[in-house]
């Protein structure tokens, strides 16, 4: 990208206020900077994060949930479930007291999701999911696979939930809703920063940032 060279001081606090999740318009305000410039820096930062994401991608072992949810506009009049038209349908896998990984997905089907599944989840773990069919047969691929059926009201059984994946798409939802509508490929962007976001909740998203920019700029 190219535009003008701020100073290491100024670039900190655009950082700081991304951190704090300030929009484009108000961080210009208040550090007095052209609205571009600012929009440039963030769209930068996104990128970054999620070129970071493709980077650390690895399988992994452990206890995981895996569901799938649809962005975009309201609900049109008649078309309901999975598939709803004006929706991108997004899948996320989850491992418990771990990390969440999202990726957008054109359907959600078995033969669609299952190659990220075995991307991210070893052979021997444990897999939660709700009763969607294009998980059916998981536990022939090697996985210990237990599942919720949530059109029959069902919402946890014992250790059987998908709790921890829908809270990220209650935040991201809730992130993504003062956008007010994003291009596909600004989407993808904004969708990974929430996947950061949300794993890096406990930790310093600051420190965080700062770190990623400026190793990138070395």
């Amino acid at each position: 990208m190219k535009f003008n060279r701020l100073s290491k001081y100024k670039i900190r606090k655009i950082i700081n206020c991304f951190s704090m999740d300030l929009t484009a318009t108000a961080t210009s305000e208040l550090l007095k900077l052209n609205r571009k410039t600012v929009n440039n820096y963030f769209t930068e930062f996104r990128e970054l994060i999620l070129e970071d994401s493709i980077q650390k991608h690895q399988k992994e072992l452990g206890i995981f949930e895996l569901d799938e949810s649809y962005f975009g506009a309201k609900r049109v009049r008649g078309k309901r479930g999975r598939g709803a038209a004006g929706k991108t349908p997004v899948f996320g896998v989850l491992k418990r007291e771990g990390k969440v990984f999202v990726s957008i997905v054109p359907r959600c089907s078995r033969e669609e999701l299952l190659p990220i599944i075995q991307g991210k989840i070893l052979e021997g773990s444990t897999i939660h999911t709700d009763g969607w069919k294009a998980y059916d047969g998981l536990i022939l691929n090697g996985y210990t696979y237990y599942r919720v059926f949530h059109h029959e009201n069902e919402f946890v059984r014992e250790k059987s939930h998908v709790n921890g994946i829908e809270s990220f798409w209650s935040f991201a939802k809730r992130r993504l809703a003062k956008f007010n509508g994003l291009t596909d490929e600004k989407f993808i962007l904004h969708l990974k920063e929430c996947e950061c976001r949300f794993n890096l909740r406990n930790e310093n998203f600051a420190v965080f940032m700062e770190q990623l920019y400026f190793k990138n700029k070395k």
